[in-house]
C-alpha cells in the first residue's frame, strides 16, 4: 500500500483533475444517458489525463485518479488532493483497470442454453424473458416466491439496495437477503436493544483511549464509529499516537492492528463475551463508571451487575487465556478515558454469542459515558442525511430508522424472523429447499456471490440448483453466475455515476463524493438499478422510495433515483453532482441539541435475554484445543489482496496459495508439516483441504483462514490453496438465535496432513 506520491512518476505537478465545479450537464434519458455523461465529462476535463473518482471494492471508498487513454483506464493511483484519502490506495484499488478490462469481465449478458452452457443475449431481451418468467412464478406461487440477494457490490452502488427492496415490495414479497446478516448483524441488533444516543459517540480523532475487538482495519479498510478510520488507517494511527491516544486491541491473532497496540489481549477464540463481562465487572466493582450519566439516562444496571458477578478475574483468565492483570489493566485504562470508544469487527461477530458481545461493547461505552453531551459539536452529522436535530438523549425505539427494525415477517425455518428490512441470509437455502407454501423459487442476485459467501456452502449450492429461476447481475461470471439461468452484464463502478451514500455517517468529517463515469460502459452492460427499473416497467409494478415513485418508464438517472432515496439532505445532491470530486463540507456545523421534552427512553443494560445469555456463557464448559476432541479453533481473517469474494483474480505480487491455512510454526513442527504442505481440515460437518503456511502471529491451537474462497464443494479435488471455510459450518445448528448468524469463526476443527493420493 502506498501513500501520497510514493508511486507517482515525473510530471505529477502538471496533472490536473476536474475544475472545482463542473459546467452544467445537459439532461439526457434512456440508453444515451451514460454516453452523453462521459462526453460531457470529457469536454469538462479535456486537459486532464487523470480523472477523479473513488474506489468501490471495499467500504474505505478511497479517492483515486484514473488514467484514461483511448477510452481505457490504464492505471489508477491515490488522489493526493483528496481531503480524506490523502493519496492512499491499496493493491486492490490499483487493480481496478484489471477488473474493468481483464479477461474475466462479463462484456455482454448470457442465457443458459439447452446444452447447459451459455449463449449471448441482448440485455433488453434478457430482461424481457426474466420478467415473463417472474410474472409466471408470481401468478402461480405469490410474491413471496421471489427473492433478492444484495452482495457487497450492491451496497457500493448508491441507491441500489433501496431500489431492490422497493422492487420486492412492489411484488408483495418480503424476501430480501443480503450480506448484512452473514457479516455483522449483531451491531444493528445491539443498537436496537441497548438503544441509540441521539448525539452519537466519540470519534477516533478525539479519543483518549480506543478499544478494538477483532477488527483489523489496516488490512480490511473497514471504517467503524470510534475505531481507526479508513481510508489510510496507518496514518490515522500514527496521528493518534502523537496525540497520546491509547489503543487496546483484543484479538486471538497478533494482527497488524494488534502490533500497534499499547495493550494487547490475546484472547482465546470465541471468548470475547467472557472477557468483556470480566472488564465490566472490574469497572463496576471499582466504581469507575460514569455514575451520573448512568443514573440519568440508563436502566438495567443492577441486573447487568448481577449477571457479570460470576465473571471474576480468575475465571476470566482460565476461560480466555488472558492474564487477570491484563484484563484489569484494560478495564481501568478504558474507563479512565475520559474520551474514547469501544468497537469491534468481523471476528467477534462471526464467533459464538455475537449479539451478546456487541451488547457488552455498547454497555461499556454507556457505562463510561462515551456519548456526546448537549452543546458539543458533532464532527459529522451527515452530508446525505436530513437536517434533523441530534439531541443528547436516548431515542425512543419507535423513532429509530427502519434499518434498526426488529419486527420483520417470520421465516419458515428455525423460528427466525426478518429484521433490519430483510430476512436472515442463513435461512435462504432452506427457504428455497423446504417444501410448502411460500417457498422461494426465483432469486435475483446483484453485486454478490452467495455460492461462496453464504455459510454451509454445500447446502447453498443445492438450493441455487433447485431454483426455477436464478438471475445474477455482476461484473464477471462468478460461481453464482455460472449456476444462473441469466447472467446480466453489469456496469463497472468506473462506468457509472455514484455517491458515497453507504458510508456517509461513518466518516469522521462531513465528506461526500459524487463520482462521474470516467469511461463509456462496455457493450451491453447495464447499471444494476436499471435492471430493477426495467423489470418493474415490464411487469407493471411500482418502485416506491421515501421521496416518491421511480419513473420506470423514463429510464431514471442516478441523480433521479438518489433524489427519491435521499429526498432531504444537508447538502443538495445537485451541488455534489456538479463538484465531481470529494469534499469536506466544513460549513456544516451542528451541535448536540438539548433533550427534547416528552421523548421518554433510556439506554438498557439488561434487555430481555441478555442476563440469561450471560448465564448460558458462564455455564458452558471451557473447551481447549488438543484436549476436547479437536486440535484447533479456526478463526476468520482478512487478506490484503481480496475483499470477500472480489479480487481473487487480481494480479498479486506475493506468490503462494490464495487462501492458505495459517498455523503457528510449533503446530507445523508437531504435525510434521513443511511450509506449503497439504493439510486436511475437518469440522463435525465437513472436510476441506488447504496448504499450510507458518505464521508466528497465530497462537498454537489456532488456525487462521479467510472466507469467501472456493467455487465448488468437493473435497475430492487435490488441494489448491483455495478452500471455502463456509463448508465447515451448518446453518441449522450453530447459529445466533436472534439474527440467525452462523458460527463462522472459532470453529472447532481437526488439522492433519492430507492423505497422499493413492
Amino acid at each position: 500500500m502506498t501513500r501520497g506520491g510514493a508511486e507517482r512518476g515525473p510530471g505529477r505537478a502538471a496533472d490536473r483533475g476536474p475544475p472545482r465545479s463542473l459546467p452544467k450537464r445537459p439532461e439526457h434519458r434512456g440508453a444515451e444517458a451514460v454516453t452523453a455523461t462521459v462526453a460531457w465529462y470529457d469536454a469538462a476535463v479535456s486537459d486532464a489525463v487523470w480523472r477523479k473518482t473513488y474506489c468501490r471494492i471495499c467500504t474505505a471508498y478511497c479517492a483515486v485518479e484514473a488514467n484514461v487513454v483511448g477510452g481505457r483506464v490504464t492505471a489508477v493511483r491515490g488522489d493526493a488532493g483528496d481531503p480524506v484519502s490523502g493519496g492512499y490506495t491499496c493493491s486492490k484499488g490499483r487493480a481496478l483497470p484489471h477488473q474493468l478490462h481483464g479477461p474475466r469481465r462479463l462484456h455482454r449478458s448470457l442465457r443458459r442454453a439447452a446444452d447447459g452452457g451459455f449463449e449471448p443475449i441482448a440485455t433488453a431481451r434478457a430482461l424481457d424473458e426474466i420478467a415473463t418468467r417472474l410474472d409466471a412464478i408470481r401468478a402461480r406461487h405469490g410474491g413471496r416466491a421471489i427473492a433478492t440477494y444484495c452482495g457487497t457490490g450492491a451496497f457500493a452502488n448508491a441507491g441500489l439496495v433501496a431500489v431492490a427492496r422497493a422492487w420486492l415490495r412492489g411484488l408483495g414479497s418480503p424476501m430480501s437477503f443480503s450480506t448484512l446478516t452473514i457479516d455483522q448483524p449483531a451491531k444493528m441488533l445491539a443498537a436496537a436493544r441497548h438503544g441509540v444516543w441521539g448525539a452519537g459517540g466519540h470519534t477516533f480523532a478525539e479519543a483518549d483511549v480506543v478499544l478494538s475487538v477483532g477488527n483489523n482495519p489496516i488490512v480490511s479498510g473497514l471504517t467503524l464509529p470510534g475505531g481507526p478510520p479508513g481510508p489510510n488507517p496507518v496514518h490515522a494511527l500514527r496521528e493518534a499516537r502523537r496525540r497520546g491516544t491509547k489503543l487496546i486491541v483484543v484479538d486471538p491473532r497478533r494482527s497488524e492492528l494488534a502490533k500497534r497496540a499499547d495493550l494487547y489481549l490475546q484472547v482465546r477464540p470465541g471468548e470475547d463475551p467472557t472477557l468483556l463481562a470480566g472488564m465490566i465487572r472490574v469497572i463496576l466493582d471499582e466504581r469507575l463508571n460514569d455514575q451520573a450519566f448512568c443514573a440519568a439516562y440508563t436502566q438495567g444496571l443492577d441486573a447487568l451487575a448481577a449477571a457479570v458477578r460470576s465473571f471474576d478475574l480468575a475465571y476470566v483468565e482460565a476461560r480466555t487465556g488472558v492474564p487477570a492483570t491484563l484484563v484489569a489493566d484494560a478495564a481501568r485504562l478504558f474507563a479512565r478515558g475520559p474520551r474514547g470508544y469501544a468497537s469491534s469487527g468481523t471476528g467477534p461477530d462471526m464467533a459464538p454469542h455475537p449479539s451478546l458481545t456487541e451488547h457488552l461493547l455498547a454497555s461499556l461505552n454507556t457505562l463510561c459515558g462515551r456519548h456526546r453531551r448537549a452543546g458539543e459539536g458533532i464532527p459529522n452529522p451527515g452530508v446525505l442525511f436530513p437536517p434533523l436535530p441530534r439531541p443528547a438523549q436516548p431515542i425512543p425505539h419507535e423513532l429509530l430508522p427502519p434499518i434498526l427494525s426488529l419486527d420483520g415477517p417470520p421465516s419458515r425455518v428455525r423460528d427466525l424472523h426478518g429484521m433490519f428490512e430483510e430476512m436472515p441470509t442463513t435461512t435462504l437455502a432452506d427457504e428455497i429447499l423446504a417444501p410448502g407454501d411460500g417457498r422461494v423459487r426465483a432469486l435475483v442476485c446483484v453485486g454478490g456471490n452467495p455460492a461462496v459467501a453464504v455459510p454451509d456452502q454445500a447446502r447453498m449450492l443445492r438450493a441455487l440448483e433447485a431454483l426455477d429461476l436464478l438471475v445474477s447481475v455482476d461484473l464477471t461470471l462468478t460461481a453464482t453466475a455460472r449456476r444462473s439461468h441469466y447472467a446480466v452484464a453489469a456496469r463497472h463502478p468506473l462506468e457509472r455515476e455514484d455517491v458515497t451514500d453507504f458510508m456517509d455517517m461513518f466518516y469522521e468529517v462531513p465528506y461526500a463524493f459524487w463520482a462521474h463515469p470516467v469511461v463509456a460502459p462496455e457493450a451491453d452492460a447495464v447499471d444494476d438499478v436499471d435492471v430493477f427499473a426495467g423489470l418493474a416497467r415490464r411487469m407493471g409494478t411500482a418502485i416506491d422510495l421515501p421521496g416518491g415513485r421511480v419513473d420506470v418508464a423514463g429510464a431514471p438517472t442516478k441523480l433521479d433515483v438518489m433524489r427519491l432515496v435521499r429526498p432531504a439532505t444537508r447538502v443538495p445532491l445537485e451541488r455534489l453532482y456538479a463538484l465531481g470530486r470529494g469534499r469536506v463540507f466544513d460549513e456544516i456545523r451542528v451541535d448536540a441539541a438539548d433533550a427534547i421534552p416528552g421523548l421518554d427512553a433510556r439506554l438498557d443494560f439488561a434487555p430481555e435475554g441478555i442476563p440469561e445469555e450471560l448465564a448460558q456463557v458462564r455455564a458452558e464448559p471451557i473447551r481447549v484445543p488438543g484436549v476436547d476432541g479437536f486440535t484447533h479453533l479456526l478463526v476468520c481473517r482478512r487478506l490484503r489482496h481480496v475483499a470477500n469474494s472480489v479480487g481473487h483474480d487480481f494480479p498479486r505480487s506475493t506468490p503462494g496459495a490464495a487462501n492458505p491455512a495459517y498455523l503457528n510454526p510449533a503446530d507445523l513442527a508437531r504435525l510434521g508439516l513443511a511450509p506449503g504442505a497439504a493439510v486436511t481440515i475437518c469440522s463435525d460437518h465437513a472436510v476441506i483441504e488447504s496448504v499450510a503456511e507458518p505464521d508466528a502471529d497465530v497462537p498454537p491451537g489456532v488456525l487462521s483462514m479467510a472466507h469467501c474462497f472456493g467455487a465448488a464443494p468437493t473435497s475430492a479435488a487435490p488441494p489448491d490453496g483455495n478452500p471455502n471455510t463456509a463448508r465447515l459450518v451448518a446453518v441449522d445448528r450453530d447459529y445466533d438465535p436472534h439474527t440467525g448468524m452462523a458460527r463462522q469463526s472459532a470453529i472447532p476443527v481437526t488439522v492433519r496432513p492430507a492423505t497422499p493420493p493413492a
